[in-house]
């Protein structure tokens, strides 16, 4: 195919290159690249076994066996490929605030900062089927909370948004922004939608 660029319009072909490209959001991509006929888009929606094989990798130096992941795989089928690599952060952030509350929070910095010490180091945790079910248990509640409060703000900012506004009387102003003749406060006034 023959490509022109902007300004140049002579017969030299310029060959396409493909370029692929991986991502979870391209709507935030310049939006010329994005249209169709311009960018071929393949949605990767992973079955049970390629999240099953997902996760084998992704806990395989933890030493967790095959049927504990395809066991912790199906217990939590809703889940983002993204929860088993977090989960398996969780475990490993446990290990360092065991650390911390072990030194002590105020002796972080000479411990790690230009220390003539060794840096720490930590032991591979124990990542049992159990554990890993604790861990995500905790991670779905986390998210449950989450978004109960997104609903919460969510309502609250929709009842902030009708305001009662005092106005002339008559309220006969239909050009006014957020106009609504049919509202009317206990006082009689016109109220305006924000």
């Amino acid at each position: 195919m023959n490509v022109q660029l902007p300004g140049m319009y002579n017969k030299q072909e310029n060959p396409r290159v493909p370029i692929i490209v991986t991502g979870n959001d391209f709507s935030t991509l310049y939006a010329p690249l994005i249209r169709d006929r311009r960018m071929e888009k393949f949605y990767w929606a992973p079955t049970r076994e390629d999240r099953i094989g997902v996760c084998m990798g992704i806990f395989r130096t933890d030493n967790v066996p095959n049927e504990d992941v395809v066991k912790f795989v199906d217990t939590f089928p809703g889940q983002s490929i993204d929860f088993f690599g977090a989960l398996r952060a969780r475990v490993y952030d446990d290990e360092v605030r065991k650390w911390i509350s072990g030194i002590g929070v105020e002796n972080i910095g000479k411990r790690l900062v230009n220390s003539r010490e060794t840096p720490p180091t930590f032991e591979q945790p124990k990542m049992t089927l159990e554990k890993l079910l604790e861990y995500g248990n905790m991670l779905v509640k986390e998210q449950e909370n989450v978004k109960r409060l997104l609903i919460d703000v969510m309502v609250a900012g929709k009842a902030g948004q009708q305001v009662k506004v005092p106005v002339p009387e008559g309220c006969t102003d239909p050009s006014a922004e957020n106009f609504d003749p049919t509202a009317r406060s206990d006082d009689g006034t016109c109220v305006y939608k924000l």
